[in-house]
């Protein structure tokens, strides 16, 4: 499987960005998808996923009521609405493939280049 995330960049606090997250070589429709994100000098932690269907969604709570993440099975494409940015949102934000239906945190396993999202003060 391939994963490429794109749509990262530079926006002051406040603002908003929508990453888009490109899949190949798996059946897209089948599987949960999520994104996690890594900051410097932390450890990757989950942000959001989504079961195959799009019927069901989780977030971290950082990103609750800020981040809503959802999927175009037939584009085979996953995307992260991020609003209300802050500058701890800071961070290399990555796509991610689950081996299973639902978005269960310790079923994610393939993982995609990142792209950087950086929130300035």
């Amino acid at each position: 499987v391939q994963l490429q995330a794109s749509g990262g960049g530079l926006v002051q606090a406040g603002g908003s960005l929508r990453l888009s997250c490109a899949v190949s070589g798996r059946t897209f429709s089948a599987y949960a998808m999520g994104w996690f994100r890594q900051a410097p000098g932390k450890e990757r932690e989950f942000v959001s996923g989504i079961s195959a269907s799009g019927s069901v969604t989780t977030h971290a709570d950082s990103v609750k009521g800020r981040f809503t993440i959802s999927r175009d099975n037939a584009k085979n494409t996953l995307f992260l609405q991020m609003n209300s940015l802050k500058p701890e949102d800071t961070a290399v934000y990555y796509c991610a493939v689950s081996r299973g239906f639902y978005p269960r945190i310790a079923d994610f396993g393939s993982w995609g280049q990142g792209t950087q999202v950086t929130v300035s003060s």
